[in-house]
């Protein structure tokens, strides 16, 4: 199932302002942050220079899953297999949960 036109924009406009805050100004044309949709499931990701000139990479941050109305984060191993953050309790405020990742004992989640 995926989300509905209104909730998908709202979960949009929170994104866009958390991106926009995220990223420092001089380094915005280096660095993005970027969203998918798929069904109920965000997925957040960063794209970045790659070490080999001229090419990017774009590396994942987090996955928000929508799951009985509870949004779950998930990171992802080096072998692409998506698993449950036990640490972050489920919460229905998806602004919350993304400002979660941001917390220092989570800072494993950013590159």
């Amino acid at each position: 199932m995926a989300f509905d036109a209104f909730t998908k924009k709202r979960l949009e406009k929170i994104l866009d302002t958390y991106i926009a805050k995220k990223i420092p100004e001089h380094l915005k044309a280096e660095y993005k942050i970027l969203y998918k949709f798929r069904g109920e499931t965000i997925t957040l990701s960063q794209d970045r220079p790659s070490y080999r000139p001229g090419q990017r990479v774009e590396l994942p941050i987090a996955q928000f899953r929508y799951i009985d109305n509870k949004w779950k984060v998930y990171w992802k191993d080096s072998k692409d297999k998506w698993h449950f953050i036990e640490d972050i309790k489920p919460i229905e405020d998806f602004e919350k949960q993304l400002k979660t990742i941001d917390k220092d004992e989570y800072s494993y989640l950013w590159m």
